[in-house]
């Protein structure tokens, strides 16, 4: 049985069609936000002007059942867009309107290679080469496996001189000036244990491995200004390294996914459940807990997902949406 028909039995039974937040459940993220300090705003430019801000520019998952764009996030650190983490479909838009330059990045980090991560890439970079920029920049992503390619290999099937479906994007990967050169890092998703990615004065980024089926996988770690946010990517409940190791790490901004409930048959071979979404939260000492990467399932009944994680993590719960921004 191969990838697709894998993630087709364990999704099929589970997934809910054109279901929307009630308005109970808005009014709780609302209150949510309020009492964190969240700075919500009707300008989506508006979030560069926090000294340090994670906005959120696509909060959705896999299907397309509502006004979500696939999963992607920009820091914004004194104004500049420094990163970029994963680029699911819809954040081109999203990018637009929030006023993103691709001068600013640092680096973009993909946390795996699932088309609700990173079928946006392929814009964005096209969007890029109209910004003149001549600085090099890092794109770090996964190692491969027998059914994923690497970071290197996605990005050569997209844009390399010779078989890339976007070939004329090459200068990207060559000594070509037309476009700056991107850094392509594979970073081993069977290692345990941070690997550094960027250790720069004011922002470092370390990546560590976690178990998303079978899908080579990525959770982040960043630090910048004296604070520190811990993306989680998709992960099970599995991924016991990244816990141990990041244990009592206490991040001021905990961003973890809301795909599943607790109810019987979940795919818990590729999400945490909410009371182990709760528990992990718990044992980082994360300062706050940010869900995104929204699923109707979940959604549907965000109460009770809520009342779950809270069995464990007694933190404020905040409800990303498209182009919310979290200041810290």
């Amino acid at each position: 049985m191969d990838h697709v028909q894998i993630m087709a039995l364990l999704e099929k039974s589970h997934i809910i069609f054109g279901t929307i937040i009630s308005a109970s459940l808005l009014l709780v993220s609302c209150s949510n936000s309020q009492a964190t300090g969240e700075a919500p705003s009707e300008d989506p430019t508006a979030c560069r002007d926090n000294p340090i801000a994670l906005q959120v520019l696509g909060s959705g998952g896999p299907i397309a059942d509502d006004h979500r764009a696939g999963a992607s996030n920009v820091l914004w650190i004194d104004g500049k867009a420094r990163l970029l983490i994963d680029a699911g479909g819809g954040a081109f838009v999203r990018y637009g309107e929030a006023g993103v330059d691709f001068n600013d990045h640092d680096a973009i980090l993909l946390t795996h290679l699932h088309g609700d991560h990173v079928s946006g890439l392929p814009a964005l970079l096209n969007n890029g080469a109209f910004a003149a920029r001549t600085e090099a920049l890092t794109i770090a992503g996964p190692s491969g496996s027998a059914q994923f390619p690497s970071t290197t290999a996605y990005l050569d099937a997209l844009i390399g001189k010779d078989d890339g479906a976007l070939r004329y994007l090459h200068p990207y990967l060559s000594e070509d000036t037309a476009l700056p050169r991107l850094s392509v890092q594979n970073i081993d998703a069977k290692k345990t244990g941070l690997q550094s990615i960027l250790d720069q004065d004011d922002l470092t980024v370390d990546a560590i491995a976690v178990h998303h089926l079978d899908v080579p996988a990525l959770a982040y770690v960043i630090r910048a200004k004296d604070k520190t946010l811990i993306f989680s990517g998709d992960q099970s409940f599995l991924s016991e390294d990244f816990v141990e190791t990041l244990s009592n790490t206490k991040p001021d901004l905990l961003i973890m996914h809301n795909a599943i409930t607790m109810a019987d048959g979940q795919p818990r071979g590729l999400h945490r459940d909410p009371q182990s979404l709760g528990a992990t939260a718990a044992a980082l000492d994360a300062q706050t807990l940010l869900l995104t990467h929204h699923m109707q399932r979940a959604v549907k009944v965000q109460n009770d997902v809520n009342a779950a994680i809270a069995e464990n993590f007694s933190g404020p719960i905040l409800m990303a949406d498209d182009l919310s921004c979290h200041p810290l």
